[in-house]
């Protein structure tokens, strides 16, 4: 056996580093977040190449006195703790005192910071995590830290490494929940030379979540505030009808820290148990306030998950604070108008704003009868229409009906023929147009015989017979009958062994789907947009989708990047309808971010895209598509969904007897 010795404290730091600093984003959330324990007001974070190249944060903090740079870099060197009792008691961020020990273990670091009470600055150089000599350097209020060349000394690390679209992505998510946690701090966020965030910093909350996660987003909360036994809940919740169809944009935070927890994800979606649509997820940016020894945040060495002293307290918080806010709402709420005053059009004559739905629905309605002019009714000209009606006239008496013979009875003398009040709108047999002066009528061309005589019959010329037609026997009766339809999802048949079978059509239509885009060894037909969709996923969803775009080409999808982890659909395939494309997305980006194999992922996907284009229950279906899925069934071709579900249930002449008592 090797003998045990005490590794070298290099080693030990590349060991540390590997826990705390994952990839890019690890880098920029330690720097933050020790940034926002220096009590920051304004936050600026720069990357390049993914973070891969250079990730600079620049703050405005209270700084670090010059003599305590090397010490800062110290593994278990911190600021915010004096003794074991602090440990019960943590408020702050950062405490562990490793971030920066593990991040210049692994990096390239130059740090320069610059204390209130200081007339300079001062700046520091790490390699490797061995720091050179403190200079005197010119530096505004605050620290700046540069990292470069990030895992340069641990090349075993860099094939673990995404895309430099994929990492700035994580980047610009944790930058975004970090703006949700501090609504009081500006953050600014450049990738690659480009403005991606920048959140004012006005202390509100919903200005926040407007520049963090889009206008469509904000425009669809509710906010929220309530808790019990301690814990403070506040934020904002979406309404039901605003479900997501992954579980992404569900924020929360515990002491103006971000977590994860499958406690408050639990206690969220039971406050919308019966409210929200099957399969679709509420989004919400929820702060969790508890005393500071409620909370235990010295269990994950990211600091991502904490541990509640009483659970149920915080579940039932979170839960009767979402239920009373949905309560309160009454209801679904509709989208608020949009301002008149920036949706009228300058010129109503055309280019009306409307998508291709909106076109057919107006196409679908009959047109409104124009309106009649209130101006009184003009003189007549006696040389044209007879004698000229008076201004004072009486009221016209409403039309009598049509005689047996259809001729329209005599007019009034005191009325002009053409006016005939409301009622001449609904009129079966329009009036007759004037007759044209004698002057002009068209002279009447002479008209040739027509002989009555029959004509000689001619026979019809038999046409050879091509080589190789066979008569084709009409297919006989299928062994089979549809009986009918129930609920508008299940087929009702009955076969000739009398047996009822009762076939779920979504889910055989769904196998059938399946089947086919397997076998298919071209990609799908596709169908192009009037209006391209701006589907907005979030920053991680939308690079993923971007990094995978070859297989989005052959499910049948046209993407590109609109920016602001928004991706721009030009085309989607050819089943699959136009307001199906952004929960087929955000579907098909919660399963890419599984840890499968291509293959396997490929079939995941495909399973989406069977889902999303087959037949739903509750829709009416014509008997042609009833009587093909059924001989798909009875065929034995399909029997299962592709979940696994079975898609017929048999019933025998026996089992309904016993039902009946007849057996």
């Amino acid at each position: 056996m090797p003998s045990i010795q005490q590794l070298p404290p290099h080693v030990a730091d590349l060991i540390a580093a590997g826990e705390v600093v994952e990839r890019p984003a690890s880098v920029v959330k330690e720097l933050v977040e020790n940034a926002l324990d220096a009590h920051s007001s304004a936050v600026v974070v720069e990357l390049r190449r993914g973070g891969m190249g250079l990730i600079r944060v620049t703050d405005n903090g209270c700084g670090i006195a010059p003599s305590e740079l090397p010490t800062a870099f110290l593994r278990h060197a911190t600021s915010k703790l004096r003794g074991p009792e602090d440990l019960g008691k943590i408020g702050t961020l950062g405490f562990r005192g490793e971030a920066l020990a593990a991040i210049s273990a692994v990096s390239r670091v130059e740090i320069q910071t610059r204390r209130r009470e200081d007339p300079t600055g001062a700046a520091l150089r790490l390699e490797g995590g061995v720091p050179g000599a403190v200079e005197e350097a010119g530096a505004p209020e605050g620290t700046t830290i540069l990292v470069r060349d990030l895992f340069y000394n641990t090349p075993a690390r860099l094939k673990f490494m995404k895309k430099d679209s994929a990492e700035t992505a994580a980047a610009g998510g944790l930058m975004q929940h970090l703006a949700l946690s501090h609504p009081d701090v500006s953050f600014k966020f450049i990738k690659d030379g480009t403005e991606a965030l920048h959140t004012p910093g006005d202390g509100r909350l919903d200005s926040a979540i407007y520049a963090a996660l889009g206008r469509d987003f904000a425009r669809s909360l509710l906010p929220v505030k309530g808790g019990g036994d301690g814990a403070a809940v506040s934020g904002f919740i979406t309404r039901p009808l605003q479900g997501r169809g992954s579980r992404g944009m569900q924020v929360f935070f515990v002491n103006g820290r971000f977590i994860k927890s499958q406690l408050l994800t639990a206690a969220l979606e039971e406050g919308y148990r019966n409210q929200i649509m099957k399969g679709r997820f509420p989004g919400c940016v929820l702060a969790v306030t508890l005393p500071v020894t409620a909370v235990d945040v010295n269990v994950h060495p990211a600091k991502t998950a904490v541990k509640f002293a009483q659970e149920q307290a915080v579940f039932n918080a979170v839960y009767h604070t979402v239920l009373d806010a949905l309560a309160a709402q009454g209801g679904p709420v509709p989208a608020a108008p949009a301002d008149p005053e920036k949706t009228v059009n300058p010129r109503g004559d055309f280019f009306q704003s409307m998508d291709a739905k909106a076109y057919r629905e107006q196409g679908a309605k009959p047109a409104a009868p124009a309106p009649r002019p209130a101006a009184p009714l003009p003189a007549w000209d006696t040389e044209r229409t007879g004698p000229r009606l008076s201004d004072s006239a009486p009221p016209l008496s409403p039309r009598p009906a049509l005689g047996r013979s259809g001729a329209f009875p005599p007019l009034r003398q005191d009325a002009p023929p053409s006016v005939l009040g409301p009622k001449a709108e609904r009129m079966e047999t329009p009036p007759a147009p004037p007759a044209e002066p004698k002057a002009l009528a068209k002279p009447a061309l002479p008209r040739e015989p027509v002989s009555l005589e029959p004509r000689p019959f001619v026979p019809a010329i038999p046409q050879a017979e091509l080589p190789g037609q066979e008569a084709l026997e009409p297919p006989g009766e299928a062994p089979w009958r549809i009986a009918g339809e129930l609920l508008r999802t299940y087929i009702v048949c009955e076969s000739e062994a009398g047996e009822v079978w009762l076939v779920d059509k979504h889910a055989a239509h769904e196998r059938v789907n399946f089947d086919r885009l397997k076998a298919a060894l071209e990609p799908p037909m596709r169908q192009a947009l009037l209006t391209p969709a701006a589907v907005e996923l979030g920053r991680e969803d939308g690079a993923l989708l971007l990094e995978h775009l070859p297989l989005l080409e052959e499910l049948g999808f046209s993407c590109e990047d609109f920016g602001g982890g928004a991706v721009l659909v030009r085309e989607i395939p050819a089943d699959l309808d136009a307001e199906d494309v952004t929960a087929t997305l955000e579907e098909i980006a919660g399963k890419l971010r599984s840890g499968r194999s291509p293959a396997e992922r490929r079939e995941s996907l495909l399973h989406t895209m069977a889902c999303k284009a087959a037949i739903k229950g509750g829709w009416k279906s014509g008997p042609e598509e009833l009587r093909a899925l059924v001989d798909k069934v009875q065929s034995g071709e399909v029997r299962y969904c592709p979940h696994g579900r079975p898609v017929a249930v048999k019933l025998t002449r026996y089992e309904l007897e016993k039902m009946f008592k007849r057996s």
